[in-house]
């Protein structure tokens, strides 16, 4: 009776409906995320076969197997409402020999996060339907989506699949994985990233539609299939699909910590909306890539001692499909060398036709007609060069080798302007075996004292006798043995071509010469003279960790080497020594000199001008600022300066446009009590600094 008692109260007390009313429509109620219980993991794991579940693991053993078994664990996020997706499915952190298969996580922000770990396993899983959001403007966003991996040593990662999210794969500080037959594909940010990783082969993947576009948008708000950048260095890319894109393959290098010594073979990066491949990074080499249908085929800005060989670059630019940002004099192009320096490139046996400009484009800098820098050092041989507007269009350059390419029907003939040491041997159908060349020469020298540069033992298997030039940026020489003697200090661009007055082969040195500076020795062997300040370092976490490196020396046995750890994202002051209390007598002196490099993982590098030097006195100081907001280590001088030494300079006694000086209170050069470096990075991972050579001349 209690049952009846209650359905009778319940009819009792409904509201009466007025004759031929329609009931009033029901209101959906809200729906209360699922709760997610977390599972600490320290054995073994096998789920029930097809299971559904609303849980997190947390693995927190070393060698545990979580076997999925066809089920799926659920974080409750709703497509399309991208602020849903919350927490972590998997997560790692200082566990290693971990292995997970037959598993698919969804619906959390994060399907898969692994920090401090090696020889890691993970098959046959599926991370899709994470966050993601196609809607996004501009920025990298959080690192968030399929598999998120920090620190990640020798690891495996085989057949699984990341469809639907933000970022696929992405991989920082991660070093010696075999990233196999996995599809990160159909990513709103990008589908494999890589920051500071090294030395991993990624064979087999389908890295496609890497894009977030809005209709009629041009730049696709910078998302990728694949990004490099900040020392992702001597990875293997094999047999890779990048296709559809924003760009297909991004190495990126904004903060000017390159990627170098990769090599991408036989991978797909074709109908990029923008650039199928874009570097600004020196070094790599491409070989039987295809580059097809983007809007560029190979842009390749800032891009030192490239080599392409037996690529495919075609229908880049074509007014009925992508042709985004053309550029002026050429328009569009298949291998595109422009707007960045990029000198000692080979380009040999690939194929550009159909694209709307040049097949093969180099270009010096345009705005000072190749002032500034040119296209230089190039070798551009063996090619076909086929229904392009240009076979070669080259301008504002210096020492450019075309030989040996094969033309049909190209609408115009090859442009050569403002183009200086050129050399070209037009046989298309030379049979000859390329000469190689075999270059000696020191890594450093020193002011007055002479240099040997050596080619003697380059050769051609084909011809006798071959013929050699040197140049050396401040003379030229066509002869195999070369003693020069340089009389000023600073960065030299060494270059060697040899030829059999057909095929060639360059090699090159970037050369420091240093002077004998008078050292402030101590500074670079006496490291607990050193001081620090840190701003916002309140409560004394941030730290200055300061090194002799004996193998970057260039001056005497070490260099200075430092790195802010952890770094709040704030000034970093360096002052040696640090109780200002050294009484340098600097009143002869005209100049303050050092050599200067780093490498700033943060993707936007250093911030504002600098660095900042300031000499201490007694009772006052002198601030010395680059002008116009440069900064030494973004506005670099030369583009091998963002992976080498450059000197710096300071005049004492005379003014410089370079340097804006401020003066504060009492100074003397006679008694200087100690002189001190800062700079600031936007974001905040440590970046490391070398100093060498700080003196006074």
């Amino acid at each position: 009776m209690p049952l009846l008692l209650a359905l009778i109260g319940t009819l009792v007390t409904m509201p009466q409906q007025k004759p031929n009313t329609p009931p009033p429509t029901p209101v959906a109620k809200p729906t209360a995320p699922p709760v997610i219980r977390e599972v600490l993991v320290t054995k073994n794991i096998l789920l029930q076969k097809g299971a559904m579940m609303n849980v997190r693991f947390v693995i927190k053993a070393d060698g545990v197997l979580i076997d999925g078994n066809g089920a799926t664990i659920n974080g409750g996020g709703v497509a399309g409402k991208p602020e849903s997706f919350q927490g972590v499915g998997i997560v790692s952190e200082g566990f290693s020999k971990v292995t997970i298969k037959n598993l698919k996580v969804k619906g959390f922000a994060t399907g898969l996060a692994v920090t401090d770990a090696a020889e890691w396993n993970v098959e046959n899983c599926d991370f899709s339907d994470n966050f993601t959001n196609p809607e996004a403007g501009w920025g990298n966003g959080q690192r968030q989506g399929g598999m998120i991996l920090t620190r990640v040593m020798k690891s495996k990662f085989l057949s699984n699949k990341a469809n639907r999210v933000w970022n696929g794969l992405d991989m920082q500080y991660c070093n010696e994985n075999e990233i196999t037959k996995n599809d990160c594909s159909h990513c709103s940010n990008v589908c494999l990233k890589m920051l500071n990783s090294s030395k991993n082969t990624i064979n087999d993947n389908i890295l496609s539609y890497g894009i977030r576009i809005a209709p009629d948008e041009v730049h696709a708000r910078d998302s990728t299939c694949v990004l490099l950048e900040s020392g992702s260095n001597n990875n293997r890319f094999n047999r890779n699909d990048m296709r559809y894109g924003g760009d297909g393959l991004f190495l990126r290098a904004l903060n000017g910590f390159v990627s170098t010594g990769n090599t991408f073979t036989e991978n797909d990066c074709s109908y990029a909306h923008n650039n199928c491949v874009e570097s600004w990074c020196p070094g790599n080499t491409f070989i039987r890539n295809k580059a097809n249908h983007g809007s560029y085929g190979f842009w390749l800005g800032g891009s030192d001692n490239t080599v392409l060989t037996e690529n495919e670059a075609s229908y880049n630019g074509v007014p009925t499909e992508n042709h985004n940002a053309p550029e002026p004099d050429f328009g569009h192009g298949g291998i595109v060398l422009v707007n960045g320096a990029a000198s000692h490139c080979v380009i040999q046996g690939n194929y550009c036709h159909h694209n709307a400009g040049g097949g093969i484009v180099l270009r010096g800098d345009r705005e000072s007609k190749g002032a500034k820098w040119k296209a230089y050092h190039a070798v551009i041989q063996n090619n076909r060069l086929e229904f392009n507007q240009w076979g070669i269009f080259a301008m504002h350059g210096d020492w450019i080798h075309a030989a040996n390419n094969k033309y049909y029907s190209n609408g115009q003939e090859d442009v050569f302007d403002n183009v200086t040491n050129l050399y070209k041997a037009n046989e298309a159908n030379y049979m000859g075996k390329q000469p190689r060349v075999v270059m000696r020469v020191p890594k450093t020298a020193k002011v007055g004292e002479p240099v040997i540069f050596d080619a003697t033992d380059s050769f051609s298997p084909v011809s006798d006798p071959i013929y050699v030039r040197w140049d050396l940026g401040v003379a030229n020489f066509m002869k195999s043995k070369v003693t020069y003697t340089f009389k000023q200090p600073g960065y030299y661009r060494t270059s060697v071509l040899v030829h059999d007055a057909t095929l060639a082969a360059i090699a090159y040195r970037d050369l420091i010469v240093t002077s004998n500076v008078t050292e402030l020795t101590d500074a670079d062997e006496d490291l607990s003279k050193w001081g620090y300040e840190i701003d916002k370092n309140e409560d004394g976490k941030a730290k200055v960790i300061f090194e002799n490196d004996t193998a970057n020396a260039l001056i005497g046995k070490n260099s200075l080497k430092f790195q802010p750890a952890p770094y709040p994202g704030e000034n970093v002051t360096v002052t040696y020594p640090k109780a200002k209390d050294a009484h340098w007598n600097a009143s002869e002196k005209t100049k303050l000199t050092f050599w200067l490099r780093a490498e700033n993982p943060n993707p936007t590098g250093f911030q504002g001008a600098g660095p900042v030097i300031k000499l201490h006195f007694e009772k006052g100081s002198l601030t010395f600022t680059p002008s116009s907001d440069k900064h030494l280590l973004r506005d670099w001088a030369y583009n091998e300066a963002r992976t080498m030494w450059q000197l710096v300079e300071i005049p004492l006694t005379t003014d410089d446009p370079k340097w804006k000086v401020q003066k504060q209170g009492e100074v003397s050069l006679a008694d200087i009590r100690g002189v001190s470096f800062t700079f600031d990075s936007w974001e905040s991972d440590p970046f490391t600094v070398w100093l060498d050579g700080i003196g006074f001349e």
